[in-house]
């Protein structure tokens, strides 16, 4: 693992340590990453509920609620499944916060619409979800490597602005 990636890890687990609330992940295209990365700190279990990777479009229904019209119309590679994936997150593992991500790793799947490299990220708590996506294709291992790191700065940067509210440092 990436040092970028343990220190990140590390520094999200200070936040949620120190404030006792929770988080789980909904991975799709990352197929583990994210709560790997999160576990990579000791004491996770302290804060760290769970993972769902969801891989198809069967278990992203049935385990974590996405909208069967949503996938269907959309496609998992949408902003939409990055939302529903996190609130199911949420929902199914009961945890405050999660980190969610769908989409094309490559090197094949792309189409002309969503080419390979597209990858929503969804993160945030049950009344503020929040979105990125990702569009450039740099092979398979680093999308991967990129959607895990962003993902995690983005939950970072999320607690840091919420954890004001709740007087943790």
């Amino acid at each position: 693992m990436e040092l970028e990636t343990k220190i990140l890890s590390k520094q999200i687990q200070e936040i949620l340590y120190e404030s006792g609330k929770t988080i789980g992940t909904a991975e799709s295209c990352t197929g583990g990453r994210l709560a790997q990365a999160l576990i990579s700190v000791p004491g996770a279990s302290n804060y760290f509920k769970g993972g769902i990777v969801a891989y198809t479009y069967e278990i992203k229904e049935k385990l974590l609620g996405v909208s069967h019209q949503v996938l269907e119309e959309q496609t998992a590679v949408c902003e939409e499944v990055a939302r529903e994936l996190v609130l199911g997150a949420i929902d199914a593992l009961n945890v405050d916060f999660a980190i969610s991500a769908t989409g094309t790793a490559g090197p094949t799947g792309g189409t002309k619409e969503i080419p390979v490299g597209t990858i929503w990220l969804g993160y945030g708590s049950k009344d503020d979800v929040r979105t990125f996506k990702l569009t450039e294709d740099f092979g398979r291992d680093i999308n991967l490597a990129i959607a895990t790191n962003k993902s995690l700065h983005l939950i970072l940067d999320f607690l840091r602005e919420k954890s004001k509210e709740w007087d943790v440092k």
